[in-house]
């Protein structure tokens, strides 16, 4: 595992899930994402802020290897989750992905019944040995993403059927049904409305009983709400990165403050 920084309490290193050391992105010739170095914290929630266009859905990005997709795109420095270098070549992204989960901006239920959409990833992995098996994970990634109640009597109805909120937390249920260890959340509740977005963020809470949850969003009001940790990005650099209430409150830094108070953005 890297070298902690000495200020930290020796019991804290092992609360740290992802280690990124001087990450660099480049979209063909343009450089996105600067020389990022962070640790994020296991059971926390932590949020990316930042102007549009300024790196923090691209960063995201890099934790699952989902920039691995574009053909322009490329990556260098150190990611570590658990101490594992996730970009070594012996590392299967399809495996990384079923460990680090992904919710996306806009709900994407796969054109399958809501039973389909959260069986489909433990299946391809091979969690359940049976059909009895497959039901308990099907349900236990439901209840996660608190939307069981509300489907158990339909689980063979289109989950393209559902309310765009509900859509999402099936979305949610979906990611979590692999037992994945981390979370990544793009700007989750954009396509909301402020009841099924005050309901996501009150799953984000729950969720991280149990994961490391990074979610990347526009709105101030939505970090300063969910998250203990937030990052702050601007034109491809990590500016700051802090207790969330010192990043709102007491920024070090002058873009920081810019950005909480409105005079960037």
């Amino acid at each position: 595992m890297y070298d902690a920084p000495h200020t930290r309490r020796e019991a804290d290193v092992t609360d740290i899930k992802i280690s990124a050391r001087k990450v660099q992105v480049y979209y063909g010739a343009t450089h996105a994402i600067k020389d990022v170095d962070v640790d994020i914290e296991d059971k926390t929630v932590t949020a990316f802020i930042g102007p549009s266009g300024c790196g923090k859905s691209t960063f995201l990005r890099c934790i699952n290897r989902m920039n691995d997709t574009i053909d322009i795109c490329r990556v260098e420095g150190d990611i570590l989750i658990d101490g594992e270098d996730i970009y070594d070549k012996r590392i299967d992204p399809v495996q990384l992905r079923a460990k680090v989960g992904m919710v996306f901006q806009k709900p994407n239920p796969f054109p399958k019944s809501i039973y389909d959409n959260v069986a489909y990833g433990p299946k391809i992995h091979g969690m359940a040995k049976n059909k009895a098996d497959l039901d308990e994970i099907v349900e236990k990634a439901l209840r996660r993403g608190a939307i069981w109640d509300e489907v158990k009597d339909r689980l063979q109805s289109p989950g393209t059927g559902l309310s765009g909120g509900q859509q999402q937390r099936l979305c949610i249920a979906r990611a979590v049904a692999t037992e994945p260890e981390v979370l990544l959340m793009d700007e989750p509740c954009s396509a909301l409305d402020p009841i099924a977005t005050a309901q996501v963020e009150e799953l984000i809470d729950e969720l991280r009983q149990s994961y490391s949850v990074v979610i990347v969003t526009h709105s101030m009001q939505q970090a300063a709400r969910v998250s203990q940790k937030t990052a702050f990005f601007h034109l491809g650099d990590l500016v700051e990165y802090g207790e969330t209430e010192q990043i709102f409150t007491n920024p070090k830094d002058e873009r920081t403050e810019r950005y909480v108070t409105g005079r960037i953005g």
